[in-house]
């Protein structure tokens, strides 16, 4: 794992360093590498070359952790925008029994999760609205996953609107110890899946912390939802676990159709393109909207080669950058 995954995971929740970053010109440059955009009319040709090119896409307005239920409200507003553009949005012809082209991934803490007092309740409410219109317009849904204090009450909404929306996706986390028994749970007939490895700054006590026991546990969880009943959305960027999604699904008797691929925008394209032209479900995962600290720094943090991109970029404008703490004291002050 990158060593420097704490410290840069770290940064994400420091308010001084969102300052220096979001205030530094050079920052563009590596943020549209993963954000195309902050509004819908920029997101727009992406949807389109996108799907020409014969993949998926799954749309998230960025945005977390709300505390004021107006901003919440123009979240759900925003959404529903979103799904009326991606539903008159053209999509290559597929069988009918295909997976739908166009999703949006929701986090339930913009909806009001974290909201005092009935917050739950208002991100369920708001969640159901979101869904809704979906229906209405052919569009998927899936309720992304987010720190581990949030599980329960993300999962209990999931659960809540599932028999009124039993294509509502969820997104399970492999670094966290509870996730085997959350996709026993979820596996079940006409379910949607998520599994990605986690992005969060999690302790020892709820997820492991090793590379290589975030893919065993990957693999394990894999497999159940693969002999589930269920859509298995495999979203990973590891060749190895791609592999492995591919001999499961052999063994398990799905088709290819039964299960998908899901990767980053801006992270693998040359594969993407690949899974894509050899005829397997590919869904891209594409972020806009100008709240994406919180998601840059979990890219950042997945990968060196992010990280080494980022800080070339801030080089490059040293007289933006000379409020920017060394990354030495930044693993120091936070040991």
């Amino acid at each position: 794992m990158n060593p420097l995954r704490p410290v840069i995971l770290a940064a994400a929740a420091s308010p001084r360093m969102k300052r220096v970053i979001t205030g530094t010109p050079m920052t563009a440059e590596i943020v549209r590498r993963f954000v195309p955009g902050e509004s819908r009319a920029e997101l727009a040709p992406v949807v389109r070359a996108l799907l020409g090119s014969g993949r998926l896409i799954s749309v998230d307005f960025l945005g977390e952790n709300t505390t004021d239920r107006a901003r919440a409200e123009a979240t759900v507003a925003e959404y529903l925008s979103l799904i009326n553009e991606l539903a008159a949005a053209d999509r290559p012809p597929r069988p009918d029994d295909a997976a739908v082209p166009v999703e949006v991934s929701v986090k339930l803490s913009a909806l009001g999760q974290a909201l005092p007092g009935d917050g739950p309740a208002i991100a369920t409410d708001n969640l159901r609205t979101v869904c809704i219109k979906a229906a209405e317009a052919g569009v998927w849904v899936t309720v992304d996953a987010e720190d581990h204090t949030t599980t329960d009450a993300t999962l209990a909404a999931v659960r809540a609107l599932r028999p009124e929306f039993p294509w509502l996706g969820a997104v399970l986390q492999s670094y966290l110890h509870r996730t085997r028994d959350d996709c026993a749970e979820f596996a079940g007939s006409g379910s949607r899946i998520r599994l990605c490895k986690g992005a969060y700054r999690e302790p020892p006590a709820v997820a492991f912390q090793r590379a290589v026991e975030v893919s065993d546990s990957y693999l394990r969880c894999l497999e159940i939802l693969m002999h589930g009943c269920g859509y298995p959305m495999v979203a990973t960027h590891d060749p190895a676990l791609v592999s492995a999604a591919e001999r499961m699904a052999a063994e398990s008797g799905r088709g290819t159709g039964e299960f998908e691929h899901q990767m980053l925008y801006g992270v693998r394209e040359a594969e993407q393109l690949r899974l894509a032209g050899a005829g397997h479900p590919m869904r891209v995962y594409v972020p806009y909207g100008d709240d994406w600290y919180g998601y840059l720094t979990r890219r950042l943090a997945e990968r060196p080669a992010n990280l080494a991109f980022f800080l070339r970029a801030l080089a490059a404008g040293p007289d933006q950058t000379s409020g920017l703490p060394s990354l030495r004291r930044l693993r120091k002050s936070h040991r």
